[in-house]
């Protein structure tokens, strides 16, 4: 199955049999050094690979398992840096939003916003990022079943814009634990492009009791079952030293993990495309 294609950002095209998309950053913005350092090792390996990337970091992460657990710089310090990340790399930009009142705010730099999973049904939200005109990537919920993002999708598309995408990231299995359902890949894919968000798919929900667990170590197997299953896009969370990152720590790829990630979808993405026409 094709999904009909449109432009995601600057120079970036998704779905219609297009290679697929990387959306590829930090979690969240600990420092504008943190954010160029991730951003030129992505911009190098956009560069090497010949592989459309977006840059995506969050200003804030207003889910937090703890109270006392790091957020981010907040909207305005957080923008600046990514502008900053925009100017130096050339790269489109993905950051969260998570109020209306900050989609129009935020689309001043970001050429995607993104709708996190726990908000995706939220009607105002999802209105706001919509008459922005930017391109909207919205998580699935780990409660929603997938084809119910179909009403989802069709929120943002209410407000005049047809650029959306849909995440996968794990469905709630009992507590502390998700799971990947292959067939909500081409499930989506018959109302939108998708996304497979490779590495909060590996967490444990709250499995530390005041932070998120995780399991990296499979990050490859299912990030190839997603390239097999025929996805148009693919969501990592990088950091310079992953064991020291204020959030997703379990979860999150070092840096020079992603080649290998990229060179192995990249070559199951391409037959998938051939078996598909």
């Amino acid at each position: 199955m094709t999904t009909v294609g449109f432009d995601l950002a600057r120079g970036v095209r998704i779905g219609g049999g297009a290679r697929p998309v990387y959306l590829l950053g930090p979690c969240v913005i600990e420092s504008e050094t943190m954010a160029l350092e991730v951003a030129g090792a992505v911009r190098e390996l956009a560069d090497r690979r010949r592989v459309p990337v977006v840059f995506k970091a969050s200003f804030d992460k207003a889910n937090r398992s703890s109270l006392q657990s790091f957020r981010g710089p907040g909207l305005e310090a957080g923008l600046e840096i990514l502008a900053r990340v925009k100017g130096e790399t050339g790269l489109p930009i993905l950051t969260d939003v998570h109020e209306p009142w900050q989609a129009k705010i935020a689309a001043e730099v970001a050429d995607l916003l993104q709708v996190p999973a726990f908000l995706c049904r939220q009607t105002d939200l999802l209105l706001a990022c919509g008459r922005t005109g930017r391109s909207v990537n919205v998580k699935k919920g780990q409660f929603m079943a997938p084809d119910d993002m179909a009403n989802v999708v069709d929120k943002v598309r209410s407000a005049g814009n047809d650029r959306v995408t849909v995440t996968e990231r794990g469905a709630s299995f009992g507590y502390h634990n998700l799971v990947v359902d292959v067939r909500a890949f081409p499930l989506m894919r018959r109302f939108a492009p998708v996304v497979f968000d490779v590495t909060h798919s590996l967490q444990l929900p709250g499995g530390l009791g005041h932070a998120t667990g995780g399991a990296r170590e499979f990050h490859l197997h299912l990030a190839r079952a997603a390239a097999a299953a025929g996805v148009d896009g693919f969501f990592a969370e990088l950091h310079p030293d992953p064991a020291r990152a204020l959030s997703d720590a379990t979860t999150q790829l070092a840096v020079d993990e992603v080649d290998r990630l990229v060179s192995q979808v990249e070559a199951l993405s391409a037959t998938m495309r051939e078996l598909e026409v």
